[in-house]
C-alpha cells in the first residue's frame, strides 16, 4: 500500500486530486490530508473522503517542523505532494512576506523533513545521499514561473503539433493558440509578481535538494485548472456566481490576457502518472491546450448559462436575478493589476511523449462541466461564499 502525504489537499487543486487518487487506487493507497484551514481550504470539499478508514487529516501548517516530522515518523509516507501555498497573484501584492513565508520557507521545511525522514546514508563511491526505495517529493508549481508571453494575433490561430505528440493526443481536434511562442521547461524563469517570485524559488530551492542532496523529487508546472470545487476568487466561479446573483463581472483592463486553461481532473492524472512513472530530478510543463483570452471566456460563460436557463428551467430557481439579465450587459472593466501578464501558454510535449499524458477535456466541454457543478452544489458555493471570502471579495474588487 502506497502512502500519500498531500499537503494543500483541503484546496482546490489539492483536493481533486485527493479525490482521484482514492477513487481510482480505493483501498490500496492511504492518504495524509495536511492543511492549515487558511481562507481557500474547505473541509467540506472532502467531507466524505475523511470518513473513509484509509484517510486522516491534520490541521497544521508546512513550516510546523515537529508536526511535520511528526507524520513521516508514524506514518511513513511514501510520496509527498506539496500542493500547499498561498495563491492569487492579487493577495501576493497586498501582502508579500505571507508567500514568501508559505511558499518558500514552508516547502524548504517539507523538504528538509523528508531528506531526513527518507536517508538511508551516503554511496561509497560517489559520496551522494541514498534514500529508501519508493520515495519521492513532488512540489506542484504554476506557469507563471516562466513570466508572460507575447500575444502574437488577435483572434486564436490553429495549432500545429508535432508528429510525436500526435500520437499521444486523441480527440482533441482544433487546437488554437494566440501566440508563437510557448513555455517549455527549458525557458528561463521571468516572474512578475510577489507569489510567481514565491513560487520560482519553491522550484529553485526543490532542485537544490536534488542536485546537493540527491533527494528523489520531480516538479510540475501547470496552466491555469478549473473545474469542481473551485474557490470563488478565481474568475470562472466568479463569474458564474456573479451571474447568478444579477452582478456585474469584473474583468481586468480590456479583458485581452490569454491563459492555458486545464481542467483539474486532466491535472489529477498527470501528477499521479509523474509520481510513479516520471524521471527523478525532472520538471514537467501541464497544460490545457486550451488558450483563450478572459473576455471570451466571460462570454462564453454568460452564455451557457443562458442557453442551460433556458432548456431547462429546473435550474432559473437559482437566479436572483431575471433571465434577461443574463447577457454582456453584465461585463464590468475595472483598472487593471499592476504587471498583469499578457499571455501564458503551456508546451505539454515532454509529459506527452514520456509518459502518455494529455489534457483529455476540450475547454468547451470542461466549462460546461463545471458550470453544471456549480448550480447542482450551490450549498457548497453558499458555504465558502460566508465569512472570510466575502471580506476577501470587498478588499479586491469593491473600490475598482
Amino acid at each position: 500500500m502506497k502512502t500519500y502525504l498531500v499537503t494543500g489537499g483541503a484546496g482546490f487543486i489539492g483536493a481533486n486530486f485527493v479525490k482521484y487518487i482514492l477513487a481510482k487506487y480505493a483501498g490500496e493507497v492511504r492518504v495524509l490530508i495536511l492543511d492549515a484551514l487558511t481562507y481557500a481550504g474547505n473541509l467540506k470539499t472532502i467531507e466524505a473522503e475523511l470518513e473513509l478508514p484509509n484517510v486522516k487529516f491534520f490541521r497544521g501548517d508546512i513550516n510546523d517542523t515537529a508536526l511535520v516530522d511528526n507524520i513521516f515518523e508514524v506514518y511513513d509516507p511514501d510520496y509527498v505532494v506539496n500542493f500547499a501555498a498561498e495563491s492569487h497573484v492579487d493577495r501576493s501584492i497586498t501582502n508579500p512576506r505571507l508567500f514568501l513565508e508559505t511558499n518558500i520557507l514552508g516547502t524548504q521545511n517539507m523538504l528538509e523533513c523528508s531528506r531526513r525522514a527518507w536517508l538511508t546514508g551516503k554511496d561509497a563511491a560517489t559520496g551522494r545521499c541514498t534514500y529508501r526505495s519508493g520515495k519521492k517529493y513532488l512540489q506542484i508549481s504554476t506557469d507563471e514561473v516562466y513570466g508572460s508571453l507575447a500575444k502574437d494575433f488577435d483572434t486564436a490561430q490553429p495549432l500545429h503539433l508535432a508528429d510525436d505528440v500526435k500520437r499521444v493526443v486523441e480527440g482533441r481536434d482544433n487546437i488554437t493558440t494566440f501566440g508563437r511562442e510557448f513555455f517549455t521547461e527549458e525557458k528561463q524563469l521571468s516572474p512578475r509578481s510577489p507569489y510567481s517570485a514565491s513560487k520560482t524559488s519553491a522550484d529553485l530551492i526543490t532542485l537544490a535538494y536534488y542536485h546537493t542532496y540527491n533527494l528523489p523529487i520531480n516538479i510540475t508546472r501547470c496552466s491555469n485548472n478549473y473545474g469542481p470545487y473551485h474557490f470563488p476568487e478565481k474568475l470562472i466561479p466568479l463569474i458564474i456566481n456573479n451571474i447568478l446573483h444579477g452582478k456585474k463581472l469584473p474583468v481586468y483592463g480590456k479583458g485581452e490576457n490569454v491563459r492555458d486553461w486545464l481542467y483539474v481532473a486532466d491535472h489529477a492524472k498527470a501528477i499521479d502518472m509523474v509520481l510513479r512513472q516520471g524521471e527523478v530530478g525532472e520538471i514537467y510543463n501541464v497544460g490545457g491546450f486550451n488558450e483563450e483570452s478572459n473576455i471570451n471566456i466571460v462570454r462564453l460563460v454568460i452564455s451557457t448559462i443562458a442557453r442551460i436557463m433556458r432548456e431547462e428551467p429546473k435550474y432559473q430557481s437559482l437566479l436572483h436575478c431575471p433571465l434577461e439579465m443574463v447577457s454582456d450587459e453584465l461585463i464590468e472593466y475595472v483598472t487593471d493589476r499592476p504587471g498583469h501578464d499578457m499571455r501564458y501558454a503551456i508546451d505539454p510535449s515532454k509529459i506527452a511523449t514520456r509518459l502518455g499524458w494529455y489534457p483529455e477535456t476540450p475547454f468547451t466541454e470542461g466549462i460546461e462541466k463545471t458550470i453544471r457543478w456549480n448550480l447542482d452544489n450551490q450549498a457548497w458555493v453558499n458555504d465558502v461564499l460566508t465569512g472570510d471570502y466575502q471580506r476577501y471579495y470587498e478588499a479586491m474588487y469593491g473600490n475598482r
